[in-house]
């Protein structure tokens, strides 16, 4: 359309390397108008991300073959250098995926959002600090003027993607092109971000250009909904045409696939299991404090006691920021507590030094979130999987080779995937080695932190279908980290929620879901995308009882 801010025809972007050429965008053709929201979903490598960093001149070795890329009625495609840094950040502004690897490791936040504000002439060298303590109170932050002199390793992963979305809608632009910007957060402050999205949308007219897995947060917020698969779009429409009558079988897999939307039966909870009435692992009085500035400190968990019984699955839900990834590194002894006890089998084990430590690693093992980042990419697959084994002195090369063909099996990989390395990998392939290597040693305890909110529907699937077998035929117990509460009622046992650094409830996963104890259970519950979506497409909406939180407000459209 002539009038939209965004307009490309028959994109062709492609990736020449040694072993040929690659097509990651195949004739796409898109529009996004003034004050609209537009979701991008589709599994990774569909092209969404390519096709997004296209319009800004980000691709990364990639190159441009065919269409056209109309913004505000210049071409982007054609633009120097010159021109497209000057439209970054002032008019197109871009929150990426992973804030691990986006910010500064050795500048202060404050001083990242007060640069951008500097650079593109919004504020001086004065002005910019104050301005940039009030964007990260507008992202979300909580005591905003403290986080400016942190670092961002100093924060949790959903608090550095806070800080990506301030610094994106810094200067005010025209376009967000929002690369997964909710991927890493709890579904409140999910909501909080995606609000204030939707309420710059309505007030300035800004447009967002949104790539997502989650098909719940499409369904829930966009205007208009565009799916691809190898490269090309295979179904667009309005949110209620796509998800409440998808007409391409992709787009129905997808659906399937699902936790967040249930398509096309409703979630169902995880079958209780009979307590084995064994406890493995306990806390008790779990305290930690971190000094995260000069005369400053922050109290990250706070007198935090909890159970895990062999064989059973307890998840730790709660706010990014609220002291779940603390309180599970306390409980495997990557952090020591500062008061407190934690107890493994029956042994006190938290001042456990040498050969014991040493000892309780083959015992407790941690898959992490990000499998792009937790597996050395210098290492084969097999190196990878093997290096427990070795480092414990377990069996020779020979039988080391075949207990990786063995855990290979395990997870569902080809015994051949042994001799190639991460990059070779998908990022599901790459959670499944993970989980490989964690099951090396044999443990019997899995702390498992958010291991499939990096993953794509149809592959995060997949790996909760592999983490239930593994429970089935290995008998291990599960800690399991999440801000997805869909994913935590399709696996978990037992859910504690905590806040603030403490546990506000446990209990049994069906009646945490239909019968929440507390206010903040319940703000949790209601704020899971996926009761607006429903009523977009025309399905049952299933609010938990007690809940009197408002839906969100659709997206309005100005255009």
């Amino acid at each position: 359309m002539s009038d939209a801010l965004l307009s490309i025809e028959g994109l062709r972007v492609e990736y020449r390397g040694s072993t040929g050429t690659t097509t990651a965008v195949a004739g796409v053709s898109l529009t996004v108008q003034r004050g609209e929201t537009v979701a991008l979903v589709g599994e990774s490598g569909s092209g969404k991300s390519t096709f997004a960093h296209a319009v800004i001149g980000l691709l990364n070795g990639g190159v441009i073959t065919g269409g056209e890329i109309v913004f505000a009625g210049d071409r982007l495609d054609r633009a120097s250098h010159k021109t497209l840094q000057g439209i970054r950040g002032a008019r197109i502004g871009l929150v990426p995926q992973d804030p691990g690897t986006s910010l500064n490791p050795v500048l202060r936040i404050g001083d990242q959002v007060a640069e951008v504000l500097r650079i593109h002439g919004r504020a001086d060298r004065r002005t910019a600090r104050a301005e940039a303590v009030r964007i990260l109170g507008a992202a979300g932050l909580d005591r905003p003027e403290v986080r400016a002199r942190q670092y961002p390793q100093d924060l949790s992963g959903g608090q550095r993607q806070r800080v990506l979305i301030g610094i994106a809608m810094a200067c005010g632009p025209e376009l967000i092109i929002a690369d997964e910007p909710t991927s890493a957060l709890d579904v409140t402050v999910q909501r909080r971000i995606l609000d204030h999205l939707a309420t710059r949308t309505r007030e300035s007219g800004t447009a967002v250009l949104l790539i997502t897995h989650d098909l719940a947060v499409a369904a829930e917020r966009a205007d208009r909904i565009v799916v691809m698969r190898h490269g090309r779009v295979v179904e667009t429409g309005t949110a209620a045409e796509v998800f409440g009558n998808p007409q391409h079988e992709y787009t129905r897999q997808l659906l399937a696939a699902a936790p967040t939307l249930g398509y096309p039966h409703p979630t169902l909870a995880h079958p209780a299991r009979a307590a084995s009435g064994e406890v493995l692992l306990s806390a008790a009085g779990l305290s930690k404090t971190f000094r995260i500035a000069r005369g400053v400190t922050l109290t990250a968990v706070n007198d935090v006691s909890l159970e895990v019984e062999r064989g059973e699955t307890l998840a730790v839900v709660g706010e990014s920021g609220s002291g779940k990834s603390t309180t599970a590194r306390m409980l495997a002894r990557l952090t020591d507590a500062d008061s407190g006890t934690v107890t493994f089998d029956g042994r006190d084990i938290t001042t456990l030094r040498g050969r014991g430590l040493r000892e309780l690693r083959r015992r407790i093992q941690v898959v992490y979130q990000n499998p792009y980042v937790s597996l050395n990419p210098k290492l084969t697959i097999g190196q990878i999987v093997s290096e427990p084994l070795q480092a414990f002195g377990i069996g020779d090369r020979s039988s080391r080779r075949d207990a990786v063909a063995e855990l290979l099996e395990q997870v569902a990989l080809p015994a051949a995937y042994a001799a190639r390395r991460p990059a070779e990998l998908s990022g599901g392939q790459r959670q499944r080695v993970a989980i490989a290597r964690a099951l090396a040693l044999k443990p019997d305890l899995l702390i498992l932190d958010e291991p499939v909110s990096a993953l794509d529907v149809s592959v995060q699937a997949q790996i909760l279908d592999l983490l239930e077998r593994l429970q089935s035929e290995l008998h291990l117990a599960y800690l399991f980290i999440s801000h997805d509460l869909a994913v935590v009622r399709r696996l978990a046992d037992r859910v504690a929620v905590m806040r603030q650094g403490m546990v506000v409830e446990t209990a049994p996963t069906a009646d945490l879901f239909e019968r929440p104890a507390t206010d903040y259970t319940r703000e949790l519950l209601a704020a899971v995308p996926g009761a607006f979506a429903a009523a977009r497409s025309g399905a049952a909406v299933v609010v938990p009882a007690g809940s009197d939180a408002p839906t969100p407000a659709p997206l309005e459209r100005t255009a």
